[in-house]
């Protein structure tokens, strides 16, 4: 019988992909991308990345942030934009904006303003 739970065990640890459900891992702010214009002092925090590097991460916050900020939002405030293969959406309702990227191959990256 203990050797059945432990086969059952082991085989329902094959069915889920190694990472499938990891958790983002955190990466550094960035320190006021914006110097010398109306956002100098605002700094992109709280960078959750899955499926990528922080390095990546950050590219695609600092630059696809930027393109970002460039766009006009909908009616409902919400702005979209893409920055490469990463596509790029913002909540911009609220105190905080709410920004989060995704391309191919489950890579998400999310981050506040």
């Amino acid at each position: 019988m203990k050797k059945l739970l432990v086969i059952s065990v082991v085989l329902a640890g094959l069915a889920v992909p190694a990472g499938a459900h990891a958790a983002p891992k955190p990466c550094k702010r960035i320190v006021n991308p914006y110097a010398g214009t109306r956002y100098e002092g605002s700094d992109l925090y709280r960078i959750r990345a899955r499926k990528t590097t922080c390095r990546t991460a950050r590219r695609v916050v600092r630059r696809g942030h930027r393109k970002a900020l460039a766009d006009t939002p909908d009616r409902y405030g919400i702005v979209r934009v893409t920055y490469r293969r990463w596509t790029i959406a913002g909540d911009l309702t609220g105190d905080h904006d709410h920004y989060f990227a995704t391309a191919p191959g489950g890579k998400r990256v999310t981050w506040l303003f």
